[in-house]
């Protein structure tokens, strides 16, 4: 019932969101004397506060309609090129100059974990000039039909091989947070089968692969409640009338809750400060804080088998780290990776996977030589600030780049065994 009565109050507050907007639009008319008086300027920037905060944000647009290529402006089309019911893959079609070498080609897998691929719109941007990129754009499981089946770890570990395949051999695979475990997964599987089609490198950026190591608030939640628990408080059907009524799902906004808890004080401070640059004409402030908070409050519901089973096998049991993931009834054999290179990427600050989580598959994935695999911190940045803000398009995706060029080709003829000791710089 919780889920039918966020519905029902969402629906309540519409005339009141529309009474608010009218009203902001009076107060900022420049027609409208008190427009230019502290007074009216308080009044609207108060009413799209309220606006602001009791909205449903949609899914936002990635927007990315050109970018520079040997110091020219060329265009980029949006397009979908696979499908299935949990998941789009888009590829970002850049017009090259004529005779330009084609780019190293990127499979970027954005986190299922209640935001939407855009969230990594300034990651696409930064990497487009150099790279062919295809990012998965996972559904929002409530717009999802029953009659579409279910979707687990399992179909999730599936869809990546699948577009893997579907892009071609020699593709590099960026991992972003939650996706480093199934995508890791993936790619022993395909090692496993002798796959030509098993990524060149694989990056790992902020994930979770052994959350035993710096366990954050997150993964401490998970080691104190059992997963009934999870099942009976998070797991909710989908009210009616959206296309996936009666589907099982952890709703977006119960997550967006747990995301603002974690961080509330800064996002009350952000808000009052909102009110302030709105009161002040400070515009471009402004626009920053609605910018952000377009796309971090746009959240979609999860599967309940799929959150439920990553929560179980990945910060419960651990499964991977320790040798134990089951993928289709047969073990996830992480030696298995001998041709693919990796690099991992951590912050030093990253409050959702402590540092260490993801270089632990540095040491889950001993047969790759140590002459295709790097480990990098990087200084004073949280978990966002991994894949994206300044210090990602000056430090971190310079070096994601260098590597992917220095390990094009994927290398499948014999391997020696390496058993790493110490870290990789």
């Amino acid at each position: 019932m919780f889920y039918q009565l966020y519905e029902l109050n969402h629906a309540m507050m519409a005339p009141y969101r529309a009474a608010s907007e009218a009203m902001r639009l009076a107060y900022s008319n420049p027609m409208n004397p008190l427009s230019h008086t502290s007074f009216g300027r308080a009044a609207a920037a108060g009413l799209e506060v309220f606006e602001r905060t009791t909205r449903r944000y949609g899914k936002p647009v990635f927007g990315l309609d050109e970018t520079m290529i040997d110091g020219r402006a060329v265009p980029v089309a949006e397009r979908i090129v696979w499908r299935q019911p949990f998941c789009n893959l888009i590829h970002f079609k850049r017009e090259l100059p004529k005779g330009r070498p084609a780019d190293p080609k990127v499979l970027v897998v954005a986190p299922m974990s209640g935001h939407y691929a855009t969230l990594l719109r300034g990651t696409v941007e930064t990497l487009l000039p150099n790279s062919e990129i295809y990012i998965t754009d996972w559904i929002d499981a409530r717009m999802v039909p029953l009659s579409e089946g279910g979707f687990d770890l399992d179909d999730y570990i599936d869809y990546v091989i699948e577009m893997l395949r579907f892009i071609g051999p020699n593709t590099h695979v960026i991992a972003v947070c939650q996706p480093a475990v199934p995508v890791l997964a993936a790619v022993a599987v395909m090692e496993g089968r002798k796959d030509a089609n098993a990524p060149a490198s694989m990056t790992l950026m902020g994930g979770p692969i052994d959350t035993r190591i710096n366990p954050t608030a997150v993964n401490q939640l998970a080691k104190e409640k059992p997963l009934s628990w999870f099942r009976d408080n998070v797991i909710m059907p989908v009210p009616w009338p959206q296309p996936g009524f009666m589907r099982q799902v952890y709703p977006g906004f119960l997550q967006l809750s747990g995301f603002m808890s974690m961080n509330l004080d800064r996002h009350v401070v952000a808000h009052r400060e909102f009110f302030q640059h709105l009161v002040k004409n400070d515009g471009d402030a402004a626009e920053k804080h609605r910018e952000f908070y377009d796309e971090y409050l746009a959240v979609m519901d999860l599967t309940a088998e799929f959150y439920l089973q990553t929560v179980e096998v990945v910060f419960m049991r651990h499964d991977l780290p320790k040798g134990e993931m089951m993928h289709r009834g047969e073990r996830v054999d992480t030696s298995a990776i001998r041709t693919v290179a990796l690099l991992t990427v951590e912050g030093e600050n990253d409050d959702i996977s402590g540092v260490g989580q993801t270089e632990a598959a540095q040491t889950i994935c001993p047969n790759i030589p140590d002459t295709m695999r790097m480990h990098y911190v990087q200084p004073d940045v949280g978990h966002y600030g991994v894949f994206n803000g300044s210090r990602f398009r000056r430090e971190i995706a310079p070096r994601i780049l260098a590597f992917q060029r220095e390990h094009a080709v994927r290398k499948t003829g014999p391997v020696k065994q390496v058993i790493r000791g110490g870290k990789t710089g």
